[in-house]
């Protein structure tokens, strides 16, 4: 775990919060791709205790509230952002914590039916620990699904509709920027091959049962296409997936 990447991370994450108020949250897996209605990874919620990683804005949780879940937990690295989920799920209880996913700070273990991360677990500073943590929390049979960007997508490069590989996808390292949305916020987000997210989950002792690249959600179909060179395009999305989706389980 980097200590100075996360106190640096926390401190832009806390002024871009408002950026993300009910953004990449279930159904939603992430920019164009496709949602929960379309992929039916979630098992049937009604009476099932749930943590989201990374919970954001809380609207994931909100999600989970309204299809029945007997108990809602969540955990975030941004103040901003747990204050914010707080008042999304204001009119239920929820366990709302402000700490980085790499921490053990006391969350049950073996507790957890379900837990999930919508776009937020490519943020780990430690993925080793973090998997560890996570499937510690679930009980036997329990499941964890989580999206984040394609590992590729990174790379890729559009200009004048031209797409193109960016840099080298063999070498793992970091990923600076230093005005995240626009504002005065540096970040460091870690930069992992598909294979390291695959075989750390094997390594924590998960069974993978479900990987997906994802193929642009059907409620864009009738959306015309125009080329984009933003990090983000629909023009891009319907060439390379933006996202990955897996669902792996604890035996």
């Amino acid at each position: 775990m980097s200590t100075e990447i996360l106190k640096q991370n926390k401190k832009s994450w806390d002024k871009v919060a408002h950026h993300f108020n009910g953004k990449d949250a279930l159904p939603s897996y992430g920019p164009f791709a496709q949602t929960e209605d379309e992929l039916g990874l979630f098992d049937e919620i009604i009476n099932k205790k749930v943590l989201d990683i990374g919970c954001g804005s809380g609207h994931s949780l909100r999600y989970m509230a309204d299809r029945g879940a007997s108990e809602l937990w969540g955990i975030d690295l941004s103040d901003a952002q747990i204050k914010v989920a707080k008042d999304t799920v204001r009119d239920v209880k929820a366990n709302l914590f402000c700490a980085p996913m790499e921490e053990d700070i006391g969350i049950p273990k073996q507790y957890f039916d379900v837990v999930y991360s919508i776009y937020a677990i490519g943020w780990t500073t430690d993925l080793a620990t973090t998997f560890g943590l996570i499937h510690s929390y679930l009980k036997p049979g329990g499941y964890f699904i989580f999206s984040w960007d394609h590992p590729l997508y990174a790379h890729l490069k559009s200009q004048n509709g031209q797409i193109y590989l960016d840099g080298s996808y063999q070498n793992e390292g970091v990923i600076k920027y230093s005005n995240f949305k626009g504002e005065d916020a540096p970040v460091v987000i870690p930069k992992r091959k598909m294979a390291t997210y695959i075989n750390e989950l094997i390594r924590a002792g998960f069974t993978i049962e479900t990987v997906i690249e994802s193929d642009v959600s059907a409620g864009f179909e009738t959306v015309g296409e125009e080329i984009s060179d933003r990090y983000y395009s629909l023009y891009k999305a319907r060439k390379f997936p933006t996202t990955i989706i897996i669902k792996s389980v604890k035996g």
